[in-house]
């Protein structure tokens, strides 16, 4: 045994347990079973006696001695002082140690003992489990699995009183001058706790309710069926929505919410609450830290809604991947941004493009147009074949993607199409239908029509659970709506497409860009328009040459001038040689595009600027003294630069030499 300094002689018994380090100080310690966790645990393993020392306003008790009454701080120095006074100090020496504060106010934590209500959590866990064992209910992404499992299988007793003002009151009252341990009754109310009361110990009798209220978790754990009518069973509402199909939560809370829910679930109903658990990342910044008042990182998505808009706020989040946290920056919700607006001004131009409501006759041949056959897609021209067989793939992998529950690929494949398939090439291949259809185009009109109509309908659909605001607000814009968005029926899958129109309208794509860059790389004016010789197999010339107009209006060339032909024109030495892919070349006229004389000049002038930035880099580079001394990211920045220089510099010398020869040939 030990005698404990300053406490009037009370021995303590000397012990020996793993739990101590016998490295660290004098490997002899302390333990305060009433103001630690592990001591706490340690004294009921040994059966030691649990004294607490403290107050709950941090004064001791009486249980200190010759300290009752003084403030934890004061009593710490005043007892130091006395064991130096003494002669029981030994030494002093600086250690740091995690010292736990409250979040709110900053003040330092005393663990103090208390007696306090618990949950027995071990038949609880079990079947939860076994829930998830059976396959009964299905977490999402399955590697929570491990974790779910984990917490459950090591679960301990849960501590269900809270000191706090709100929350739901503990539902027992206690028999005032009777031991609380002992007598207690357990009811639903004061009335029913008085009525137990007076049949146990008398009509005088008198009750108080523990001030205690439930942990908001347990609270929160019932929520599933207390809400909807439990504990009564035959309740329109728990037997129409209990279990529900899922649960979409972040995975931060997959123990202290999302577990609860099923054991609670389960014990009380019989049944887990639902079937799947999807569990989304954290938002995060931009820099993937935690959102804090701390850091003055939050963002507030009321603001956000405000600048950026409310669906292009929820495209942006539900963009993220199953139990993956998502960084929220102004980059990702301005892109977000510019596509809802894209989505918006592709509506105006369908708007636009359909006749008014009252014209009967035009909406009867544009409603003829149904795409659920074969047929009806095979009989479409090209570019009306290509987007929707698109589409109907779109619809069909979104559609498995949804029931997969991947919604990030969804949005994706969602955005993908109708930015870069719909609005970049559709939209701009239906304006020759629309505005340059000739005498016969009134058919071709309320074709493309149809299938703007179409295609913009369903790509409304498939991106309303993203963006309901924006999708709703353009479908009850369109003509002949019958119902909101929101329930109209789903597109169906299984529909008709041909992958061969697919191919064939990329490789126009390919013919289409590479003219494009090459107007770039030699500044043609947008607005010009030049000639083109189109050289491929005669099966390949087939489907172009009947697109040709769609080939001229997106590559901006002279229509009248524009050739189709199995070899090299007669001016190929004269024209800028473009291959598109295999079997499919272009060739430019030069002197369609550019004034080759000052192109020439321009070149020429250039070159020599660029040759001296060129050799000032060389010769900084062949200094020993700057490379010695320059720092490492310096030099590599100068080296970097003169290898863009160089290569610069030979596409330039290209490029001229190709002018030169053809100022002779023109000569």
């Amino acid at each position: 045994m030990a005698i404990v300094p300053q406490t009037f002689g009370r021995h303590v018994p000397i012990i020996s347990d793993k739990h101590v380090d016998k490295e660290f100080g004098t490997g002899v310690l302390k333990i305060s079973p009433g103001h630690d966790h592990n001591d706490y645990l340690l004294a009921r393993k040994l059966g030691l006696p649990i004294l607490n020392v403290m107050n709950k306003d941090g004064t001791l008790n009486e249980v200190a001695g010759l300290y009752s009454g003084l403030d934890r701080f004061e009593a710490r120095k005043k007892l130091w002082a006395e064991l130096e006074e003494t002669g029981l100090a030994v030494k002093k020496e600086p250690h740091t140690l995690r010292v736990p504060r409250s979040q709110r106010g900053g003040e330092i934590i005393e663990p103090l003992v208390s007696k306090q209500w618990f949950v027995s959590m071990e038949p609880l866990a079990e079947k939860a489990l076994q829930a998830v064992e059976k396959g009964e209910l299905k977490i999402i992404p399955e590697r929570f699995e491990k974790i779910y499992n984990h917490w459950l299988s090591n679960i301990k007793d849960w501590c269900i009183s809270r000191q706090l003002w709100w929350g739901h009151r503990i539902p027992v009252w206690y028999i005032v001058g009777k031991d609380k341990e002992e007598d207690y009754i357990v009811a639903r109310n004061a009335d029913e706790a008085l009525g137990k009361a007076h049949k146990k110990y008398g009509k005088d009798v008198e009750i108080y309710q523990d001030p205690d209220v439930l942990d908001t978790w347990f609270s929160s754990a019932l929520w599933p069926f207390s809400t909807l009518g439990w504990p009564d069973l035959s309740a329109e509402d728990f037997k129409r929505f209990y279990p529900t199909t899922m649960l979409e939560t972040g995975h931060d809370i997959l123990f202290f919410w999302v577990a609860r829910m099923v054991m609670m679930g389960i014990e009380f109903t019989g049944k887990a609450p639902f079937s799947y658990i999807y569990l989304h990342g954290l938002i995060r910044d931009s820099q993937g830290r935690k959102m804090s008042k701390t850091l003055g990182n939050v963002i507030d998505p009321l603001d956000t809604i405000k600048e950026f808009g409310t669906d292009a706020l929820r495209f942006t989040v539900a963009l993220g991947t199953a139990g993956q946290d998502l960084n929220l920056s102004t980059e990702r919700l301005t892109s977000n941004k510019a596509f809802t607006n894209k989505l918006w001004n592709a509506g105006k131009f369908v708007l636009q493009n359909l006749p008014k409501e009252g014209d009967i006759l035009a909406w009867e041949n544009i409603l003829s147009y149904k795409f659920d056959t074969g047929d009806s897609v095979l009989n479409l021209p090209l570019p009306e074949r290509w987007v929707i067989s698109k589409l109907h793939l779109l619809i069909e992998s979104v559609s498995a993607s949804y029931d997969k529950f991947f919604f990030g690929e969804v949005g994706r494949e969602t955005y993908d199409f109708f930015w870069a398939d719909f609005a970049d090439w559709y939209i701009e291949a239906s304006k020759g239908r629309l505005y340059n259809s000739g005498n016969d185009g009134n058919s071709v009109t309320f074709m493309a029509q149809a299938v703007l109509l179409y295609t913009f309908e369903n790509i409304l659909k498939v991106l309303h659970p993203f963006m309901p605001f924006v999708t709703e607000e353009l479908w009850q814009a369109l003509p002949n709506r019958k119902h909101a968005l929101i329930v109209t029926p789903w597109p169906e899958t299984q529909l008709p497409r041909c992958t061969s129109s697919i191919k064939k309208f990329e490789n126009l794509q390919t013919l289409v860009r590479a003219i494009r860059n090459t107007r770039a790389e030699y500044s043609v004016e947008p607005a010009k328009r030049i000639s083109a010789s189109v050289v491929a197999s005669n099966e390949v010339i087939e489907y172009i040459a009947e697109e040709k107009e769609v080939l001229a209006l997106l590559s901006r060339l002279d229509l009248q001038n524009l050739h189709f032909m199995n070899s090299s024109p007669g001016n190929a030495d004269q024209s800028v040689h473009l291959v598109a892919g295999e079997g499919l070349e272009a060739y430019l006229p030069l002197a369609d595009m550019v004034d080759i004389s000052a192109e020439v000049q321009r070149l020429s002038k250039r070159l020599v600027k660029m040759q001296k930035e060129y050799d000032g880099m060389l010769a900084k580079l062949n200094s020993p003294k700057f490379v010695e001394k320059a720092p490492e990211e310096v030099v590599r920045a100068v080296r970097e630069k003169a290898t863009e220089a160089e290569e610069k510099i030979t596409l330039t010398k290209n490029r001229l030499e190709f002018l030169n020869s053809n100022v002779l040939v023109s000569k």
